[in-house]
Formats: structure tokens, C-alpha cells, sequence
């Protein structure tokens, strides 16, 4: 990523295209001589019938020749300096803000508590082909229009005129393809969207849907949602090539009126037989941008999309905003009247929730489901905001430090863990440098360094995307290996006694007891009877909040639940006074 920069980030993408100020400028004074020298054939063919056929003057058609040659040339050299500064600042644009839209993709995903899709860095790549391909080339063409449309009126006003008709027309065309399919194709856009991340949640849950015969019945599901998509493109196809087919007769038409008229004109002695071949040519060229914006118009609609989604994703990247270093914490953890309500649902998750957790303590939360477990750990790690209330560390408001500042003093363990595509030590090392020692300490911690010392390559060992190389159990372990690295100072574990035989849960107990021994916070979410008697305190949450913090009571609540559990070993752990 790149790095972090402190300035307004609502102009950042603008700030962006201004440091290309330069090549901008370059390609415009490219398009300034490039349409210039487009002159040079019809020029040139006046001559060669007007003066050079008349005088039968060889010595002349060679200089033309050789002079129309030299500007060919110029003008083939120009297109082609003009179609690599536009895919340079495309790649440019791409590298520069790539990190920051997979930061500001990170935010929202957080933020609206699901998974985030990748549409942030489609949208760049979309940016990025806008710039590399010619779909702009007719934009900085069009303001060049009038100026053949001068030539032409100053060969003949009539051909002017209709040559000037001809343009408004498919101009208009262009603008009603533009409104007329706008609706349409957001429609399809958004059809394709979800088409897609059906079928990618189809490919995740691959394994389940052959082992309980569900293949016909999502195969069903995604049928509707991609015939659905299929009808709004073809619904958008064939307005666009409606439109297309308009545009197409009436350029014919009006190369047909150009040089009839022009023949015309001819014959009345009112224009040259090479003011006819200059007519059609010019003509063509003062047309050429706005037939060339019909059919490229979609994917440029596409590109002003893409860089307004872009400039979403930016302006919630954390990098470009600059905050002062707060002192980290190694003290208490104090929630105040906290509540919490999910978007688009009426019911607060959480209501009016208090406590306070002191180093060295370790808390046990457990309740029924879906009555705040996970959404309670999630604030606690700052992962969301309350609506009301606090959430401190050491008396500061934990959203106010720096993720990357606070997160190395944070494990946090979620239900749904997944590995990184990578080794397991650079898993364990989360993704940053790895230091063998700590990768090495917090897995012999976790009980997963004889596991990974099996592997033919060790540490080495690569995990797969999402870890799919291994069981369930196996990549809870090496998260939870992750969660305690370098030893953090909160640690948050969401049911981490799920997945777990007996040697797992053994060395669950021994990283609480050595966590809770290093003076560090440890909160677990669990339903067990005997992991919950590790914990100096239980919380049981009720209905959004907390009925009490009375462990004995909680114990004997899991066991009026007549919850089965497995017959395993405990570490016991004194309670500590607080």
C-alpha cells in the first residue's frame, strides 16, 4: 500500500489526476495536432486535382507527396505517443490507488458487518482499461469538430450545412442513447452483481451442497438470477444496437448527400472536382467523433461509475487521514451504556450493556443465539462503533487509535476463521514480517508446532485460499495462533471451542492460563459448562444486555440448558481479585 499521506481525502482521486496535470496536458496538445494533421490527405487530394493534374507539374505531386508523407508519419507517431500516455496513467492510476480502495474496502466491510465484494478494485480495473483503450480518444476529438466544419463551410456553405445537420443528428442519437439506457443498464449492472456473488457463495459452499443433494436446487436459484441478468443485457444490447443501426444510416445518408451535393456543385461550376474528394473526406472526419462516442459511450458511462466508486472507497481509507499517536494501552477495559442496532433492522442487538475488565481477568461470555455474543466481541476489538455509549482502553475511546497502532495489541478470534493464502508462518506472523521466534513461541503456545512440523515444508507449509488445506480444527488452532502473537493485551475469542478435539481444547486452556498469567485480557464466548470454569467471570447476555456477572449461576443456567458436553481436561485458574 502506498504510504500514508495527510491530506483532505475527499479530493485525494482529484489529487491524483492533478499530479498527471502534465501528461493530460501533453495528450491534449497531442489531440491538437493530430486533428490538425488529419487535414493533410483532403489537402492534399484538392491539389492534386486542382493544381497538379491541370499543370501535369511532376516535380509538384512529388513534393505534396513527400509532405503529406512527413505528416502521416507525425500524425501515426502522435496517436501512438497518445495511446501510451493514457494506458501509463491508467497503470499509474491503478498502482497509486489500489491500497487505499483495499483499505477503504476493508472499512466497509467492517462497517456493514459482512463481507465486502471486490466491486472497489473491479472498479479500478475498469479505470485503468478506460485510460488503455480508445474510449476517450472521440471525447478529446469532438472540440475539433467545428473546426472542420469551418473548412467545410469555407469550401462550399451548402455542404456546410448539411454536414452541420448530419452532426446534430447523431449528436442527438448519442444523448438519447445515454438517457434512454441509463435505467437499464444499472438494472443489468446490479443483476450481474448479484448473479455473481451467488454463484461465488455456490463455489464456497461447494461441499455442502453435494453432500446433501442441494446442487439442483441452488443450480435453480442461480438460473433465475442469470437469466434475469442474460434479459437486461439482451434487453440493453439490442436498444444499443438499435441505436447503433440509426446512427450508421445516417452517416451513410449523408456521405450520400455530401458528394451528391458536392457533384452538384461540380457541375454548376460552383466547386472543384477536389473540393468533392475534400468534402467527403472532411465530412466524414467532423462526423467521426460523435459516431465513434455512440458506440463507445457505454464503456465510458462505465469509467465516470468506476471513478465515482473509486472516490467512495478512498475517502474510507484510515491512510489518508492523519490523527497524533496516542500512548498505547495496557490497562483496564471499560464499557459504558453501550447499544448497538444493525443497518436495516429495527431491533437494538445490544441495550444499555456496562462492565468493566481489569488486566489479568478473564471473562466468559455466553447467552442463547443471536442475542449479541458476537457483536458484543466485535466492539470490544473496535471492529464497530456503538450507537450510544463507550467502548475505552485505558480510559481512551478504542476507535480513536490507529489500527495499525492498536491492532498488534489485540487477538481476536471470530467464529468464521479463515487463513490467508500464503504459509502458515506468515499466517501466524499476520501477514507482516516474520519473526521466527515469535511465530515459533506463539504456536508451541497454541499446541500446533508438532502439527506443523509434520508438514513436509514446516513453517513453510503454504495454506491454501482460505486455508483450505486444512480441517476445520487445524486452521482454528493456527488462528489461534495468530490471535496471540507477540502477546497482545486484549484478547477476544468468539466460541474458539468449536472445531476442537481434546489436545485442541487441552492447549486453548494452557494459552488462557498463559495469557491471563502475562496480565493480559482475555474474553471468550462459549456455550461449554467446563470452559466457561476457566473463566474468573461469566457473563450471561439476555435479550441485548447483561442479566448477570454471577459465574455460578451462569454455569448452572448451561446446565439446565442440558447442553451436551465433551468429557475434557481443565486447567483450573484461580480467581483473581480485581
Amino acid at each position: 500500500m502506498a504510504s500514508r499521506k495527510s491530506t483532505d481525502n475527499k479530493s485525494f482521486l482529484r489529487l491524483c489526476l492533478s499530479a498527471q496535470r502534465t501528461k493530460i496536458i501533453a495528450v491534449l496538445m497531442f489531440s491538437i495536432f493530430i486533428n490538425l494533421l488529419m487535414l493533410a490527405v483532403p489537402l492534399y487530394l484538392m491539389q492534386i486535382f486542382n493544381r497538379v493534374i491541370p499543370s501535369q507539374s511532376v516535380d509538384t505531386l512529388i513534393f505534396l507527396t513527400i509532405l503529406v508523407f512527413a505528416s502521416l508519419t507525425t500524425l501515426a507517431f502522435l496517436e501512438a505517443m497518445r495511446r501510451l500516455v493514457f494506458s501509463h496513467i491508467g497503470s499509474w492510476l491503478a498502482t497509486r490507488l489500489g491500497g487505499f480502495v483495499l483499505s477503504g474496502s476493508i472499512v466497509r466491510s467492517v462497517s456493514q458487518g459482512s463481507p465486502s465484494s471486490s466491486q472497489g478494485l473491479g472498479d479500478l480495473s475498469t479505470i485503468r482499461r478506460l485510460f488503455s483503450g480508445s474510449s476517450l480518444f472521440p471525447i478529446l476529438d469532438l472540440p475539433w469538430t467545428p473546426i472542420f466544419m469551418l473548412v467545410l463551410f469555407l469550401l462550399h456553405p451548402i455542404i456546410g450545412m448539411i454536414t452541420l445537420t448530419g452532426a446534430l443528428i447523431l449528436l442527438l442519437i448519442a444523448i438519447y442513447n445515454e438517457f434512454s439506457n441509463r435505467n437499464i443498464s444499472s438494472l443489468a449492472d446490479e443483476a450481474s452483481k448479484i448473479s455473481g456473488r451467488y454463484s461465488s457463495s455456490v463455489l464456497r459452499n461447494s461441499d455442502v451442497i453435494e453432500a446433501m443433494g442441494m446442487r439442483g436446487n441452488v443450480i435453480g436459484t442461480w438460473d433465475k438470477y442469470h437469466e434475469r441478468k442474460i434479459e437486461l443485457q439482451s434487453q440493453l444490447a439490442t436498444r444499443s444496437n438499435r441505436i447503433a443501426s440509426y446512427a450508421k444510416f445516417i452517416r451513410m445518408m449523408l456521405q450520400v448527400a455530401v458528394i451528391g451535393t458536392a457533384a452538384y456543385l461540380v457541375l454548376k461550376h460552383e466547386l472543384t472536382a477536389g473540393g468533392l474528394i475534400a468534402s467527403m473526406l472532411l465530412m466524414r472526419r467532423a462526423v467521426a467523433p460523435m459516431d465513434q462516442a455512440i458506440n463507445s459511450w457505454k464503456v465510458v458511462v462505465k469509467g465516470r461509475k468506476a471513478f465515482k466508486n473509486v472516490g467512495k472507497r478512498v475517502n474510507l481509507a484510515p491512510e489518508l487521514n492523519s490523527t497524533p499517536s496516542l500512548a498505547l494501552p495496557s490497562g483496564y477495559l471499560s464499557v459504558k451504556n453501550i447499544s448497538y442496532t444493525y443497518p436495516k433492522r429495527s431491533k437494538a442487538t445490544l441495550r444499555n450493556l456496562t462492565l468493566k475488565i481489569h488486566p489479568g481477568e478473564i471473562v466468559g461470555i455466553t447467552g442463547k443465539t443471536a442475542v449479541g455474543k458476537s457483536t458484543l466481541a466485535r466492539l470490544l476489538v473496535g471492529l464497530a462503533e456503538p450507537d450510544s455509549g463507550y467502548v475505552k482502553f485505558d480510559g481512551t475511546n478504542l476507535t480513536l487509535w490507529e489500527k495499525e497502532d492498536i491492532g498488534p495489541l489485540i487477538g481476536y478470534l471470530p467464529q468464521d476463521n479463515e487463513l490467508f493464502s500464503g504459509t502458515i508462518e506468515a499466517n501466524i506472523a499476520r501477514m507482516g514480517e516474520i519473526d521466527d521466534e515469535a511465530v515459533i513461541e506463539a504456536a508451541r503456545l497454541a499446541g500446533v508446532h508438532e502439527m506443523i512440523m509434520q508438514f513436509p515444508q514446516g513453517y513453510k507449509t503454504e495454506t491454501g485460499e482460505g486455508g483450505a488445506y486444512f480441517s476445520g480444527g487445524q486452521r482454528q488452532r493456527i488462528a489461534l495462533a495468530r490471535a496471540i502473537f507477540n502477546s497482545p493485551k486484549l484478547i477476544v475469542l468468539d466460541e474458539p471451542d468449536a472445531n476442537l478435539d481434546s489436545d485442541g481444547m487441552t492447549a486453548l486452556f494452557r494459552v488462557v492460563d498463559e495469557m491471563h498469567q502475562r496480565g493480559a485480557i482475555v474474553i471468550f464466548i462459549s456455550h461449554q459448562e467446563k470452559v466457561l470454569e476457566i473463566a474468573h467471570r461469566v457473563l450471561l447476555i439476555d435479550k441485548g444486555t447483561i442479566s448477570s456477572h454471577s459465574k455460578d449461576k451462569e454455569i448452572q443456567a448451561i446446565r439446565n440448558q442440558s447442553m451436551v458436553v465433551d468429557d475434557i481436561s481443565v486447567v483450573k485458574i484461580e480467581n483473581k481479585k480485581n
